[in-house]
């Protein structure tokens, strides 16, 4: 299954891109685990300086933005 996390404090960008995760998802009709990581320590093993960052399956997609929902099929569609 797929492991998507989102990296941020929980302000509202995080939370504007988790819904535009589960919107997609749903979209989509996938099914997905959905984490949110507010700890700074483990978003920095990320590399992510800027959030909100989304992680799929370990790695990186986008960080210090939302992407649009488009951008974010395309990710999951991989």
């Amino acid at each position: 299954m797929m492991e998507i996390k989102i990296l941020g404090s929980g302000c509202k960008n995080c939370t504007t891109l988790t819904k535009v995760v589960e919107e997609v998802l749903g979209e989509l009709n996938m099914e997905a685990t959905v984490e949110k990581v507010t700890d700074f320590q483990d978003i920095l093993g990320y590399g992510v300086m800027k959030t909100p960052g989304l992680v799929v399956n370990g790695t990186v997609k986008f960080a210090g933005r939302i992407p649009s929902k488009d951008e974010v099929k395309k990710v999951l569609e991989g």
